[in-house]
């Protein structure tokens, strides 16, 4: 999913981003869901409260006194790691108010799909949000049903409740009702599907795809998924194939960096490094 945010805001958001997955760390799947429910809570009040999302991103007052309204109007409600969060996206400076919905949007759900990953259930989730937005695409009156904002949210996740059932996930149910809550002018099916694609990017990010010209011992295995896991602050798994063509050595793919530790790595380096 996408988000269409202002050089500036994108900024802000990567920098936050940041900041967020190490929080994440050290959270037991509970707390990140618990995180990414009531991230979704300070989207929809931003959602609904426009003076207090200008208020959030005024470029005319200071990241400190906006995070001080901050901590006055949800100290005491929310978590405080959800503070914390909550804190970090109104110091940082964004284009538009707008775009500072976005980034909550996004992080909550960012929160809810590492709830899924440290569960290991995110091939699961994946599926289920992909399945549900076939569901949507099938059955039109139940989409317009979800989406009719004339009918009170509450009823809309009723729905959506019923619909579901006990067959998904807790991240997955999570994900959909805020969408059903909050439609935002958003194609409910396409929405769903998008969600998938988010869940798919966050597995192919948290898996460290090996190419190595020889078999890796256990030990060797345990040594490597430490340091990752190290290196990147978050849980990494290990999918391993042997290339004989590497002639040495082993390349690393995780998410859109390759770490390339071959020999014909290196010797194709030296190549382009000598004039011709």
């Amino acid at each position: 999913m996408a988000l269409v945010l202002a050089a500036r805001s994108r900024e802000a958001l990567d920098a936050v981003s940041t900041s967020f997955e190490q929080r994440l760390t050290p959270l037991a799947a509970g707390d990140r869901q618990k995180l990414g429910e009531e991230l979704y809570a300070v989207t929809r009040l931003l959602v609904a409260e426009r003076a207090l999302r200008r208020a959030f991103s005024d470029p005319a007052t200071s990241g400190e006194q906006r995070a001080s309204l901050a901590s006055s109007v949800l100290g005491g409600k929310v978590s405080a790691a959800t503070l914390a969060t909550v804190t970090d996206l109104v110091e940082a400076r964004w284009s538009n108010p707008s775009d500072l919905v976005e980034g909550t949007e996004s992080l909550a759900r960012t929160a809810l799909l590492a709830a899924a990953e440290k569960q290991r259930a995110l091939d699961d989730v994946e599926d289920q949000l992909f399945r549900f937005g076939r569901i949507l695409e099938r059955e039109p009156e139940l989409t317009t049903l979800l989406a009719d904002t004339d009918v009170p949210a509450d009823k809309r996740v009723e729905l959506l409740d019923a619909v579901l059932g006990t067959k998904v996930y807790p991240v997955t149910a999570a994900l959909l009702r805020d969408l059903v809550r909050t439609p935002r002018a958003r194609h409910l099916d396409v929405a769903a599907e998008e969600l998938a694609e988010l869940a798919a990017a966050r597995r192919s990010r948290s898996v460290a795809y090996v190419r190595t010209a020889v078999a890796l011992t256990a030990a060797q295995e345990q040594q490597l998924t430490a340091s990752l896991t190290r290196i990147y602050g978050r849980d990494i798994a290990l999918a391993t194939e042997l290339d004989e063509s590497l002639l040495g050595g082993m390349v690393i793919r995780v998410g859109d960096e390759v770490i390339d530790g071959s020999v014909s790595g290196k010797l194709a380096a030296a190549r382009r490094a000598i004039p011709s």
